[in-house]
């Protein structure tokens, strides 16, 4: 697959041990420029982690769970407690706490059921869970409000990144089934009226130069029947028209779930650049090798356990940013530039 993308990332920040956790806002007081964003999901405490020592030397300024942070699977807190506590506990994820920020959103199994949405009826205590693990302040507004959506920009004007994660569990509509396969639901939603309208007020007249947008599941890729923003056309369609219709620059997407890297690519009108869906996972397990079809795919699928790492070059006019698709020992297995 190919990794590249101009990007800006986020805030909501947790370190680790004595340290007293440093958690950024929506409007970050940092002034910094973001350069290096890494962003990863489905990782099984139970397995080994090789990938955590490569990310670390990477030195992100940022890294974003995209879901299945841990394997909860549970109606019991007390279990999905134990688990993030064992995720925590991982020595070397301990380094990149006490070095980076540290923001995210859940998918499924962090989320307590698989293919769950809102039907799961521990959600609030679970959502609780969820930002207890990324250290977010007792008082943040992420605590009251219902689902884990968040929004956290960065850099200064001319410079600035905004990352927006969207929660596509908690307001979620069931999932229709035809034979037991995932079918299309034209009647479904994804994120909620209330979410719907939070992004559209993120979006519209946004002064941030770098929009990254992250779910758990895949935007684009529409041809395989696993979980994905296309199980609810109506829902995906309405999302490409609010980009159509707010315009934010330089948008790019953010996804995992699949237990497989890659990049789909799709034209938007008035965007007046490619959109793309970066899809990484997974950190501690990923599928056997497999031929799928996706109209969108930029590239090849990988099958390697990966991470995903996004270089922002403020200098390059147009704006431009090198996505790679990165695994064990440094390997690098796709690179795409993107410019906006």
């Amino acid at each position: 697959m190919k990794n590249l993308f101009t990007l800006g990332l986020i805030g909501g920040i947790a370190l680790a041990g004595c340290r007293t956790p440093k958690t950024e806002t929506a409007a970050s007081t940092g002034q910094k420029p973001l350069t290096t964003i890494a962003f990863g999901s489905c990782s099984d405490q139970k397995r080994p982690q090789p990938l955590w020592d490569d990310i670390v030397a990477q030195k992100p300024d940022v890294w974003i769970w995209l879901g299945d942070n841990i394997y909860g699977d549970s109606e019991v807190m007390d279990t999905l407690k134990a688990k993030y506590d064992k995720q925590k506990a991982n020595p070397v994820y301990a380094q990149l706490r006490q070095s980076t920020r540290i923001i995210g959103v859940w998918d499924d199994h962090d989320y307590g059921v698989n293919d769950g949405g809102k039907e799961y009826p521990r959600r609030k205590e679970s959502q609780q869970l969820m930002l207890d693990f990324l250290d977010v302040p007792a008082r943040s507004p992420l605590r009251q409000q219902e689902g884990a959506y968040s929004s956290n920009t960065y850099g200064p004007k001319g410079q600035r990144v905004k990352v927006i994660l969207l929660d596509g569990r908690y307001f979620r509509d069931p999932l229709k089934k035809v034979n037991k396969t995932n079918a299309p639901d034209p009647t479904g939603d994804i994120l909620g009226e209330t979410q719907w309208q939070w992004l559209e007020k993120q979006l519209t007249h946004s002064d941030a130069d770098v929009h990254i947008i992250g779910c758990g599941i895949q935007f684009l890729a529409n041809d395989h029947t696993s979980e994905k923003w296309g199980n609810f056309p109506t829902a995906r369609q309405r999302f490409f028209d609010l980009l159509s219709k707010t315009k934010p620059k330089g948008a790019m997407l953010l996804s995992g779930d699949r237990h497989i890297a890659e990049i789909s690519k799709i034209s938007i009108p008035g965007l007046g650049y490619d959109l793309y869906d970066i899809t990484s996972s997974g950190l501690t397990h990923t599928s056997k090798p497999y031929e799928q079809p996706n109209a969108y795919r930029v590239g090849k699928m990988v099958f390697d356990l990966n991470y995903s790492l996004i270089t922002i070059n403020w200098n390059k006019k147009p704006l431009t940013a090198t996505v790679r698709i990165n695994g064990d020992n440094q390997a690098t297995y796709l690179t795409q530039e993107v410019a906006f």
